[in-house]
């Protein structure tokens, strides 16, 4: 050992270690701080996905409510439309009836239904059905009650009275003039 160069021997090994630590040390720092920050994200999507979750589980909740107080006032607003009918809706109630309807429009209650649609069993609900050489498609022909929905979602079905086109009545156009040979 006494013989040994300045910098060999047991003393350099220590050195050469303790050379070796900080590298090693950052290194492991930096693995650390690839894992936190790797976890750090995980934790930021979780999070984000919990808070989507959340808001459409509201939206949801807050959709449903309006459908369940909205449903329970359909048979007021058949009411109201009755009394319209028979000219029975004046004054202060025809006032009441009107801001209730806007109302419940303001809240996505759209009213469907008219004679001349074109049936759609997904929209209305078919009571009677006949024939008819006027049409050229199933038809509703007269509303017994009206249809409401919320958006796509239907509330209730339109009643409706429905209309086939006529076999028989249906080779003949409507509009046509008679041929000029039989014209006299």
């Amino acid at each position: 050992m006494a013989g040994e160069a300045p910098g060999t021997g047991a003393a350099a090994g220590d050195a050469g270690d303790a050379a070796t630590a900080p590298g090693s040390a950052a290194s492991e720092t930096e693995v650390r701080a690839a894992e936190l920050t790797a976890d750090l994200q995980r934790v930021q999507a979780e999070f984000l996905n919990y808070k989507r979750r959340v808001d459409r589980d509201r939206e949801l909740v807050k959709q449903n409510a309006t459908f369940t107080v909205l449903s329970a006032l359909l048979p007021v607003l058949d009411d109201v439309d009755r009394a319209r009918e028979h000219g029975e809706l004046s004054g202060g109630f025809k006032a009441v009836a009107e801001a209730l309807e806007r109302v419940v429009a303001g809240q996505g209650l759209d009213k469907f239904g008219t004679p001349g649609d074109a049936f759609d069993p997904r929209l209305h609900e078919a009571l009677m059905h006949g024939l008819s050489s006027e049409v050229d498609t199933t038809t509703c022909d007269k509303i017994v009650q009206a249809g409401y929905r919320i958006g796509e979602r239907v509330v209730r079905p339109a009643m409706v009275t429905v209309v086939d086109p006529d076999p028989s009545g249906a080779a003949a156009p409507q509009d046509s003039e008679p041929a000029p040979e039989q014209q006299g």
